[in-house]
């Protein structure tokens, strides 16, 4: 009706001049908490960002109230270690999107290693406690072992608050290294662990030399300095069996 297109006008344009009248975002050094920070506001961070996807979860029986139940179990298990294993690791957790989610590292005052290196063995952290510690407990239950892909990459982002002042609202990475981080899980096979170029360059000279090589430069992405294409590489190394 057109007086509900009128409010939505006169709430709009409210909302512009908010958005409008605000200072530039800045550069910070810790992830906002979202009480602390105001709609529309962020901060802007080098950082490494994370996604992990659980692979052919649509495939997973879910139709009765007992497959729901059982699909619930996994999830609960699975996730609340892998969110452990980033926040151990000084990760922040941005999203769960039922069958993956997103996370991402910025530099860190105390580091002695690389945001890109920190985030790599959070990968490889995680995909360990999959093989050492869900997995096995899901086999012994009689229930289809999770496989997922690990995507990374680092670059500028913006963490800001988005959403309705008194309604759903939160945190989120704005800028291309998400995107790319994001779209990468479209070439990741099962139990790959994939990164950008630019993730490698904070990694050090022996494991790049050991444990990677290159998954594709047919991208879409390219450097706009040179024009050459930025290239998604498969990190094939794996933490050993500490008890071995």
């Amino acid at each position: 009706t057109k007086a509900y297109l009128d409010k939505q006008i006169d709430r709009t344009l409210v909302s512009l001049r908010k958005i409008v009248g605000r200072d530039p975002v800045g550069p910070g050094r810790t992830i906002p908490a979202p009480e602390n920070i105001s709609i529309y506001d962020g901060r802007r961070f080098e950082a490494t960002v994370v996604f992990l996807d659980i692979c052919k979860f649509s495939e997973r029986a879910a139709w009765t109230e007992g497959e729901q139940e059982t699909l619930l179990r996994v999830l609960s298990l699975f996730f609340t270690e892998m969110i452990r294993v980033i926040e151990d690791n000084g990760g922040f957790v941005e999203k769960n999107t039922g069958d993956g989610l997103m996370a991402y590292f910025v530099r860190q005052s105390e580091d002695a290693v690389s945001v890109q290196q920190r985030a790599l063995v959070t990968a490889l952290t995680m995909f360990s406690a999959a093989e050492r510690l869900i997995n096995p407990i899901l086999k012994s239950a009689n229930i289809a072992e999770l496989e997922f892909r690990i995507c990374l990459d680092h670059g500028p982002i913006t963490v800001a608050k988005v959403g309705a002042a008194r309604g759903f609202n939160g945190i989120v990475a704005i800028g291309t290294t998400a995107n790319i981080a994001s779209k990468m899980l479209a070439i990741a096979g099962p139990n790959n662990l994939l990164v950008g170029s630019k993730v490698l360059g904070g990694l050090p000279v022996e494991w790049v030399r050991q444990f990677v090589q290159l998954k594709t430069a047919k991208t879409g992405w390219y450097y706009s300095d040179t024009g050459a294409p930025y290239e998604f590489w498969e990190y094939t190394g794996r933490w050993k069996d500490p008890t071995e």
